[in-house]
């Protein structure tokens, strides 16, 4: 299943291992979903193992575990009808009727296909590749926010604009509220500031006061989402220190909820951030040409494996370009080799669709990135610096 293509949707929802998931109680669901990192913003890992083990872009885990959260939401909730017109429709109940980024989608006919589009577009930040490697933070920090605005859809079918909304002005007091109280701003608070200012979808020209937004926060799920979020606004350098407990403790009272909710909220986050610290993009200390490099070695290898048969194909009919290719693991290929390797190379992508992304404008600056990861897919005759493990040991 690839979640960058058509008909991903409806594939993941015929998986019939899904009932496992969607029979979870509340506690079990929200314990898994933060497990992956979604609560956190940073989608490491799925909700569920019975995806196919390809390797998946964080945005790619992002659709799945949004997608699958809304699911376990529908599963739970008195049905009236089905689950993929009950989600646009919500869609469109919360999004500004002139100026939704969702308006120009809603002439589609197909159901699978509007779905997948409005997921898409609900996480994806920029349309162009290098903007978006360069973008510090690729996923939206909020999106549970739209799940819960879906649960209320489902319970209570009115005023779910004026509840999410409502929401996330609440969780933008409390928030900002732990983290203009620090003393001392670390770059991980201001980096956290701009993520949240990034991911707010309603720009609110007043907020409420942080008694009137903690007051607002009713709901068992409402209430552990704001606490890993105040816990996420708390955290730095693996330390929770004693004025941040203390409102934690004022938290926990105002909430009504056990103090085991908070020690495990700030183990869960402790664990997590130590687990992924290199993986978590507002944790880096990397410059932006670092994480550009990154970033898109990540979505360079994901394309060549995803077409690995066909590019083989299409390179060993290309006798040039694989002869270069060849060398181009022993010794660096001059100008003139380079300019070979390039146009073979674009005239291969211009048959594969999925590469397309090399003919744009910038692409190519991606491909010293193709160059060094192909070499991989070819025999071993071709890499003379390849190490044969049975020889190794």
């Amino acid at each position: 299943m690839n979640p960058s293509a058509n008909g991903w949707i409806k594939k993941l929802l015929n998986e019939s291992a899904l009932k496992d998931f969607t029979e979870k109680d509340d506690v079990k669901y929200y314990n898994t979903v933060r497990s992956t990192g979604f609560i956190y913003g940073t989608n490491i890992n799925l909700v569920t193992d019975i995806i196919e083990s390809f390797e998946l872009s964080e945005e790619e885990r992002c659709k799945i575990n949004l997608l699958l959260s809304f699911f376990y939401m529908y599963e739970n909730a008195a049905q009236t009808i089905n689950f993929e017109d009950s989600l646009i429709d919500y869609y469109k109940t919360v999004s500004e009727q002139k100026r939704s980024f969702f308006e120009d989608l809603f002439s589609k006919k197909s159901t699978y296909g509007l779905l997948e589009d409005i997921i898409h577009k609900r996480i994806h930040i920029d349309d162009n590749f290098l903007a978006k490697s360069f973008n510090y933070f690729l996923i939206n920090a909020l999106l549970f926010v739209d799940v819960l605005g879906y649960k209320h859809y489902l319970d209570q079918k009115k005023n779910t604009k004026t509840y999410v909304n409502t929401i996330e002005s609440s969780i933008e007091t409390i928030v900002f509220s732990v983290i203009e109280a620090k003393q001392i701003k670390s770059e991980y608070d201001d980096n956290l500031i701009r993520l949240f200012k990034s991911s707010v979808r309603h720009k609110n020209s007043s907020l409420p006061s942080l008694e009137n937004a903690i007051d607002s926060i009713k709901d068992p799920l409402e209430k552990w989402y704001v606490i890993d979020l105040v816990c996420m606004a708390s955290w730095s350098d693996k330390v929770i220190d004693k004025d941040e407990l203390e409102f934690l403790n004022k938290l926990k009272a105002s909430l009504d909820v056990d103090f085991g909710i908070i020690s495990n909220s700030i183990d869960s986050i402790n664990t997590f951030y130590e687990d992924h610290k290199n993986d978590v993009a507002f944790l880096s200390s990397k410059n932006l040409a670092q994480s550009l490099y990154d970033n898109s070695s990540k979505v360079v290898t994901k394309l060549i494996k995803r077409n690995s048969k066909r590019l083989i194909k299409e390179l060993t009919e290309s006798k040039e370009a694989l002869a270069l290719l060849a060398k181009s693991t022993q010794r660096n290929l001059t100008d003139e080799e380079q300019k070979k390797v390039q146009t073979q190379l674009m005239d291969i992508f211009k048959s594969i669709p999925s590469l397309a992304i090399f003919m744009l404008p910038g692409g190519m600056l991606l491909m010293p990135l193709f160059v060094k990861f192909i070499p991989k897919l070819l025999p071993s005759a071709f890499d003379e610096n390849r190490i044969d493990k049975k020889k190794e040991n």
